[in-house]
């Protein structure tokens, strides 16, 4: 065995659920158990279970045969341990956060490996902050983690967004419909943009971009005189028009309400039919995206991105979020992903390749 600054950690998954958890939790505990010696305590349900103390030693057993699988074998929840912390003044007595920090001192952890998006990356750096030794590793299926180029769970998804769109080509190649596809990505557009281009989606609307309505119909009107009698059009779920682009977040709210339809799939397809006269349908990927096997790439940067984080631990270079940098695993500190969102800039290179191969952007 190797020599390692920590002896013990722990590890939890929180937030959504989403292909890859399962081999970074492998990719951790096989090369710190295997080459350092490290004693791994696997915690349940995100900091609910490091609250409630739902905490056992992992044995080899228990991360054998879980590289293909999806969910994660810990369990997740949403529990956030800072929310109650405020306003103040607070319960100490019942504070989520103390308990955490006495349930981290009771097991004799090291330090916290947190694997998760942007809320669990920015938990984890608050707790950085009141003296546990905390690393991160970045998981979404929306790509929208500030500090690396890539999180595990992104490539699946898109696999599963771009397999919708070829499916949905069918359909509407048959009825001559124009057919919208919701995508997740909360409110960034990364995974409608690289699912819309892979599966050669004729309108793709981001987040980062508000769109015209006007645009949209402008650009099925000239399909229709090219005798193409159908179209698709991915969607973000976070987009918006440039209208409400314009509104606070009430005014926007109110405005939302008055529609009656419950996400955006559905106001663009009420809007598109309305402006063109054209038939329109929408479907709503949902949860089916975050779901299943994870890709072979996801199954790569997942182990990578873990035993990545075994070394981290090994050198007790704790604060960190370990991450991908073009070819090059690297880690940043934990205040770089905490708080932020990476959204697509104006000048990605993925939208002068939409733009060239004749798709709209909605603007």
């Amino acid at each position: 065995m190797e020599k390692s600054v920590t002896k013990t950690f722990g590890i939890l998954t929180a937030g959504g659920d989403c292909p890859g958890l399962n081999a970074a939790i492998r990719g951790v505990c096989r090369a710190a158990q295997d080459k350092y010696g490290m004693t791994v305590v696997g915690i349940a349900n995100g900091f609910l279970g490091l609250i409630n103390r739902e905490a056992r030693v992992l044995e080899p057993k228990d991360f054998s045969g879980i590289l293909t699988r999806g969910g994660t074998i810990l369990g997740a929840s949403r529990e956030k341990p800072f929310k109650d912390r405020f306003p103040y003044p607070y319960n100490l007595e019942n504070d989520k956060v103390e308990i955490i920090k006495e349930n981290y001192r009771q097991l004799k952890l090291d330090c916290l490996v947190v694997l998760g998006g942007n809320g669990t990356l920015a938990t984890g750096f608050r707790l950085a902050r009141e003296g546990l030794n905390v690393l991160g590793l970045p998981k979404t299926i929306d790509n929208d983690i500030e500090g690396t180029d890539r999180s595990f769970g992104f490539s699946s998804a898109v696999d599963i967004g771009t397999q919708a769109i070829d499916r949905l080509h069918s359909t509407a190649t048959s009825h001559g419909r124009v057919m919208v596809l919701e995508l997740m990505g909360h409110k960034t557009g990364w995974l409608a943009l690289y699912s819309g281009i892979a599966g050669g989606g004729d309108i793709i609307i981001i987040p980062e971009l508000p769109y015209d309505i006007k645009a949209i119909a402008r650009h099925l009107d000239e399909r229709a005189q090219d005798g193409k009698s159908f179209s698709i059009v991915v969607t973000a779920e976070g987009s918006l028009s440039a209208e409400e682009a314009l509104m606070d977040k009430k005014e926007r709210k109110k405005y939302r309400e008055r529609t009656a339809l419950p996400s955006i799939g559905y106001r663009l397809a009420k809007e598109i039919e309305e402006e063109t006269g054209m038939e329109t349908r929408a479907t709503v990927l949902g949860y089916i995206q975050r779901g299943g096997m994870p890709s072979a790439a996801d199954r790569v940067l997942a182990t990578s991105l873990g035993t990545a984080a075994a070394e981290l631990l090994a050198r007790g270079e704790y604060g960190r979020m370990v991450s991908i940098s073009g070819d090059r695993i690297d880690s940043v500190d934990l205040s770089i992903p905490a708080g932020r969102t990476k959204t697509v800039p104006e000048n990605y290179y993925m939208l002068d390749t939409a733009i060239s191969v004749g798709t709209c952007l909605g603007v």
